[in-house]
């Protein structure tokens, strides 16, 4: 049974739906003034994403000397609770930012604290949303914590072949694979998840939180289901079954979908998959 421990926010929105939703879990509001070694090694998943500002194309692009540039802090979270996952979120943007030099440090510096990492470019059409918005994932795995003091991270990518994977996605709009998916609808207004009858009731700041919110909630746990499910089966091969359970569970209209647009969403959720089994959970496990 998966419990959420404790969560970090400092927008006071995001801090009244998260109470909301976790009551008895731990809240923090600061991460910069807050002490996380209580939880070192009690923690299985960390996930985060960390402030997109610094990187996003609709702002200044400050990237490193914007306050906001919050991934150290992240990083000292991760090395003060030594979590065995860590899922981690940002805008498409990091990937061209001073040619990807955070992209870059993100890998490297996980690497050196003994985690093998991985990269994904998910669109938010992929659960349920009617426009792109392409957002890159990070998953990364030590299959050290709580087995030795320290040992790095084996690095499944050389820079050359992260700096391609950059370039490519770089290029395009998420997955060309979705570009047939609809953007927004040409005769109502845009369909955001919420339901007409509610349009500008409520605080527009605060709609557009809440929107961001489920888009990367819901990516973000399919990713963690997806490597709770492979920790209790020790399954290095997706359930074709489960792959579809979980696809009805993020796209509510996927038995309505076209055969072809069903076999895209399988194989997204394919490749998360078989890639964070590529992280070598398995082949440690089973040779214990």
């Amino acid at each position: 049974m998966r419990k959420i421990l404790c969560f970090l926010g400092i927008h006071p929105f995001g801090q009244k739906v998260l109470k909301h939703h976790f009551p008895n879990s731990i809240s923090y509001n600061d991460i910069t003034k807050t002490d996380f070694s209580i939880h070192k090694g009690k923690i299985d998943i960390l996930t985060g994403g960390f402030p997109c500002q610094p990187y996003s194309s609709a702002g200044k692009r400050l990237g490193k000397s914007d306050e906001r540039h919050l991934f150290p802090e992240m990083l000292r979270a991760i090395k003060e609770i030594k979590p065995r996952w860590i899922i981690g979120e940002n805008v498409r943007g990091l990937l061209s930012w001073n040619e990807g030099m955070v992209f870059h440090e993100v890998y490297t510096d996980l690497e050196r604290e003994g985690y093998e990492v991985q990269s994904f470019l998910i669109p938010a059409a992929s659960v349920n949303a009617p426009h792109h918005r392409a957002r890159v994932w990070f998953v990364a795995h030590s299959p050290s914590i709580g087995l030795c003091k320290y040992s790095e991270g084996k690095r499944l990518q050389s820079k050359a072949s992260r700096t391609q994977f950059r370039m490519d996605k770089e290029k395009t709009n998420g997955y060309d694979k979705w570009k047939n998916f609809p953007t927004q609808p040409f005769i109502c207004g845009g369909d955001d998840g919420i339901p007409k009858e509610l349009d500008n009731i409520t605080f527009p700041k605060w709609r557009k939180e809440s929107i961001k919110a489920k888009f990367q909630d819901e990516v973000g746990n399919f990713i963690a289901e997806a490597i709770n499910e492979k920790v209790e089966r020790l399954n290095p091969l997706p359930d074709p079954n489960l792959i579809d359970s979980m696809a009805m569970r993020y796209r509510h209209d996927f038995g309505l979908l076209s055969k072809e647009q069903q076999d895209t969403i399988r194989t997204t959720m394919k490749q998360i998959w078989e890639e964070v089994v590529g992280l070598g959970f398995y082949k440690k496990e089973k040779t214990k």
